[in-house]
């Protein structure tokens, strides 16, 4: 027994011993190792024993290298390279074409291959033109999932590596405890070091580990200076305890993490150093002492740029460089004087200031890093198309993310963001110091009918009087702070009185107020009642905060710091999505956006065969917009390009949004019974050869109807108008407007109503029961009638007051030449029969147009967002926002197929049951589908099975009616169809009949 528990000690001890062996002492901890240690070791012996030691000094030095300069700096940097045998390059200023050709270059002509690096803290862009831009760190610091930073990291190691980079000076890992702090600020991920060491963690791991060296700066901590090592020699007078606990905690904890290199700045810590005037970078404590032995640190270590007035102004150049070589630094960085530096390095070996040995053991260091970074297997740049393979979508979807979940909410009374009931709500909106905010406006009026104003840079007293005097009418205003700064002695930018006049506003109506720059910023705002932190200004966040505003978006980012009393770091309530489309892109939903782009190939072709002088598409999927974009021009003139903003006339989609949506309310209500006969609801039909035709045959288009009768013939004659029915002028009893100058008799839509109850029914076929399908307008023309009695109103304004307010939706409206400016309206045909004249913001369709412009099978028009949030809410259930409409059982009812004769639901179209037989939706989408398409070339589909919409707006009758191209081409369905192949995952696509 007792030899057996002997026995098993002996193995414990064992196990222990391996652990033990496995598990490195932190002394010994070697980030700059590979996995082939072998080679590794063999190509540095290798490198190091071909050059003598003053060629390898070189590989001490890294100097500035620009791409926008000229042929002078270029050879300048070559001779440095050819002669002194540089080890690296940083790059500073340029484009990214530019510098790769360069770098080629410069690789071409070094004997070791270079080491490139950049200081982008927030991605390439910081220093290169035409790439996107990543938020910067104190954005950063506000988002809560540190994924996102990670993922973040992950990218610019990738653009790294497409421009043949390899060490990125980030993150900054300073703990910016000093607001006044004017060079670190906003650079910083926060003032608590917690906070710090989590997103800067995230951010090395997500360089380091896609094979970028990252590089934590600036040590040992320049979060506490209210002066610039630029410009000058910052003092900080914290006790070396205070630093330790404070400053050096993140690198602490990145150091355990393999972090590989660290940049040490121009400090004076008289703590640390007491030597008046010596820089931390030239103070042997600081950066041997402190950072190799008492940290453990064994990784590449850089100075701050050596040009900068902390050091600069003390010391010449070279001698600079020797002093911060002696101090303990590996690399050499932003050297004004190479020959000079390795002349006194060398003279400095021979008095035995430093050892040759010492300096070997640096350099060796350095090309193991080399060998890391993959230089040992060095290929140029590939330039084909770099541009492009550096901002890809996937750059884009990540910096969305990164943005979107930034933004917030500090101050929020009585909850009243989201914002709801927004058919209470009179809402404007002001852009503040001096910026426009273009796509703030432009955003915010996806929502909701909100009025634009703009306060230019230093207003006066009479500009700020005429705008509140401009406000007056409204109760809801939404004010962006633009044009902030990062500089904390004037106020980041913001004027006292734009506080003032926001402040005096925010007593009288309800003021949300976003502001778009440094977070610092945000104590001026601490009285007003609801304020959004968007960090910054860009495309990105001027689309993102409105949708946080409406409850697109929930708010979830927290302040990094401390502004103010009331706004302490960690400041943020998270808000509620309310089911409002929110605007995102494609891959973030699934698509590929890549396949998506052959969308813009078809419509580029139904223009240029002339099937339609231009157009809207929109996609919607998961509840996210991610494919809205307008092609062409409103006419042939091809003077007035289309926007996303174009208004179209929907035709028969008016079937669907008006008449139909009215049915199902009625329905849902329990006040429409969908067997019950026509006469129920019209008593005066009893009699005539309507009477019987239930209301479920006439939605699903079964009833008997004729197809189209053309109304207008009856007033007409000889091709010209009958003087008892139209006018050109206005005048006594001719008050309904059909054109710019055609009025009509006021009785005509009585008379339209009597011919449509007098009209003629189609045979009922021999030996059948029950009428074939057959598709009619008629049958709308029956249930506007049916659901104006029911409602005891008329079926615009029911929807409007009902639909369209409540969702936000203030361009989706009958008789828009009454609301919407004509230049915002795609004309529809040049009537030369009929109206004579170019149709333009009055209904297109002859009968709706008699029956002055409201009709159940036309008259609506509207925006492709307009019809993306309706059928949103018919995705949704009935709900949309905070508004509930319709009852879901009845949705599902109205929107499957009703009967074995054709594909048609009640009211709305499908997909043929059988696959390519044609229809209006693509061949691709589920049975599930439902929507309608429209006589001057619209479509509206939704799939909920998928959860996907699809819209497509043109105004194909353009000039002519006649002009059937688009049609007959399919280019509708066939940008369906390049919606689904665009899926990244299978298409749920239930081939069942529903």
């Amino acid at each position: 027994m007792q030899r057996k528990v002997w026995q098993a000690l002996l193995v414990i001890s064992m196990i222990s011993l391996t652990v033990l062996a496995e598990r490195k002492d932190p002394k010994d901890r070697d980030p700059l190792a590979t996995r082939d240690t072998r080679n590794q070791d063999r190509w540095v012996d290798s490198v190091f024993n071909s050059m003598s030691f003053q060629d390898r000094l070189g590989q001490l030095f890294m100097v500035a290298a620009y791409s926008n300069k000229d042929q002078k700096h270029k050879d300048e940097i070559a001779k440095l390279i050819r002669e002194q045998k540089l080890g690296g390059l940083i790059f500073f200023q340029g484009g990214p074409v530019r510098q790769a050709h360069l770098t080629n270059y410069y690789q071409s002509i070094s004997s070791t291959p270079l080491y490139i690096a950049m200081d982008a803290e927030w991605g390439i862009s910081m220093r290169l033109d035409s790439v996107l831009q990543f938020p910067k760190q104190m954005t950063l610091g506000a988002i809560q999932d540190d994924r996102l930073i990670y993922n973040m990291g992950a990218e610019i190691a990738r653009q790294f590596k497409e421009l043949g980079m390899h060490i990125n000076f980030a993150p900054v890992v300073d703990v910016n405890s000093n607001p006044q702090n004017p060079v670190i600020g906003y650079r910083a991920f926060g003032e608590q070091k917690e906070l710090v060491t989590r997103k800067s963690l995230a951010y090395m791991k997500g360089l380091q580990e896609n094979g970028i060296m990252a590089n934590a700066k600036h040590f040992p901590g320049h979060g506490d200076t209210e002066s610039d090592s630029h410009y000058s020699l910052p003092v900080i007078r914290h006790s070396e305890d205070r630093i330790k606990n404070i400053d050096l905690y993140p690198y602490k904890e990145l150091i355990d993490n393999n972090l590989m290199s660290v940049m040490v700045a121009h400090l004076h810590v008289p703590s640390l150093d007491k030597e008046p005037n010596k820089a931390t970078t030239l103070s042997k404590y600081v950066v041997s002492d402190l950072l190799k032995k008492q940290m453990n640190f064994n990784g590449l270590i850089f100075t701050d740029a050596l040009n900068m007035k902390g050091v600069s102004q003390y010391h010449k150049p070279g001698e600079v460089d020797l002093l911060a070589l002696m101090a303990g630094n590996d690399i050499l960085l932003y050297s004004e004087d190479v020959p000079k530096a390795k002349a006194l390095i060398i003279q400095a070996v021979a008095d035995g200031k430093i050892s040759q040995q010492e300096i070997d053991q640096r350099i060796r260091k350095v090309l193991r890093a080399k060998y890391w970074s993959g230089l040992h297997a060095y290929k140029p740049i590939n330039t084909n198309k770099l541009v492009e393979r550096i901002s890809t979508f996937e750059t884009k979807n990540n910096i969305e993310q990164l943005y979107a979940s930034s933004i917030s909410v500090v101050a929020n009374k009585n909850n009243f963001l989201p914002l709801k009931n927004l058919d209470l709500l009179n809402m404007a909106s002001i852009t503040i110091g001096g910026n426009e905010g273009k796509e703030f406006k432009r955003q915010l009026s996806k929502y909701g009918n909100v009025s634009h104003f703009t306060l230019g840079k230093n207003p006066t007293a009479a500009n700020y009087k005429t705008l509140e005097d401009k406000l007056s009418t409204y109760n809801t205003i939404i004010v962006a702070i633009t044009g902030m700064t990062n500089s904390p002695k004037r106020n980041f930018g913001l004027a006292d009185s734009d506080i003032n006049f926001v402040k005096s506003l925010s007593e009288r109506y309800n003021v949300i107020t976003v502001m778009f720059g440094n977070s610092y910023g945000v104590k001026f705002l601490e009285d007003l009642p609801h304020v959004l932190v968007a960090y910054e200004e860009n495309d990105f966040t001027e689309k993102l905060a409105p949708q946080v505003i409406f409850g697109a978006r929930s708010a979830t980012g927290r302040l990094p710091v401390t502004a103010s009393k009331n706004m302490s770091a960690g400041s943020g309530l998270k808000t509620d999505k309310l089911g409002r489309i929110a605007y995102s892109s494609p891959e973030l939903q699934g698509l590929n956006s890549r396949t998506l782009m052959e969308i813009d190939q078809k419509m580029d072709d139904a223009i240029r065969k002339k099937a339609t002088p231009g157009g809207v598409i929109l996609v919607a999927k998961d509840g996210h917009v991610i494919f809205e974009k307008a092609y062409g021009y409103l006419d042939y003139d091809r003077k007035v390009p289309t926007s996303t903003e174009t208004v179209y006339d929907l035709a028969s989609i008016t079937k669907v949004m008006a008449t139909t949506q009215a049915a199902m309310f009625l329905e849902s209500q329990q006040l429409l019974d969908m067997n019950a006969p026509i006469s129920q609801y019209l008593p005066d039909l009893k009699d005539t050869n309507k009477g019987k035709l239930k209301i479920k045959e006439i939605m699903s288009h079964e009833a008997g109807l004729q197809a189209y009768i053309p109304f207008h013939t009856k007033t007409m004659s000889g091709g010209q108008w009958k003087n008892e029915y139209y006018s050109s002028h206005e005048t006594a009893g001719y008050n309904i407007q059909l054109a710019e100058r055609m009025f009509a008799i006021n009785s005509l839509p009585d008379s339209l109503w009597k011919w449509s109850v007098n009209s003629d029914m189609k045979k009922l076929p021999a030996g059948k029961t029950r009428h074939e399908y057959t598709y009619s307008d008629i049958g709308m023309y029956l249930m506007q009638k049916v659901v104006e009695r029911l409602l005891n109103q008329p079926l615009n304004d029911f929807m409007e007051h009902n639909f369209y307010e409540p969702l936000g939706l203030h361009s989706l409206t009958y008789l828009p030449q009454t609301k919407i400016n004509s230049s915002n309206i795609a004309p529809t045909e040049d009537d030369r029969t009929f109206r004579k004249t170019v149709v333009r913001g009055f209904v297109h369709d002859q009968g709706a147009a008699m029956y002055g412009g409201v009709a159940g099978h036309a008259g609506l028009f509207g925006t492709a967002n307009d019809l993306a949030v309706m059928m949103q809410m018919m995705l949704q259930g009935g709900k949309y926002g905070d508004v509930f409409l319709l009852n879901n059982k009845t949705i599902q009812q109205f929107t499957k197929r009703q009967s074995d004769q054709s594909r048609r639901g009640w009211g709305w179209d499908k997909p043929e049951p059988e696959f390519n037989r044609g229809g209006g939706a693509g061949k691709l989408a589920p049975k599930s589908t439902f929507g309608h398409t429209g006589f001057t070339g619209t479509a509206v589909w939704a799939d909920p099975e998928n959860q996907l919409i699809y819209v497509f707006l043109s105004n194909r009758v353009y000039p002519d009616a006649t002009n059937n191209l688009l049609l007959k081409e399919g280019y509708r369905t066939d940008i369906h169809d390049i919606i689904y192949r665009s899926f990244l995952t299978p298409i749920k696509n239930i081939t069942a009949n529903k």
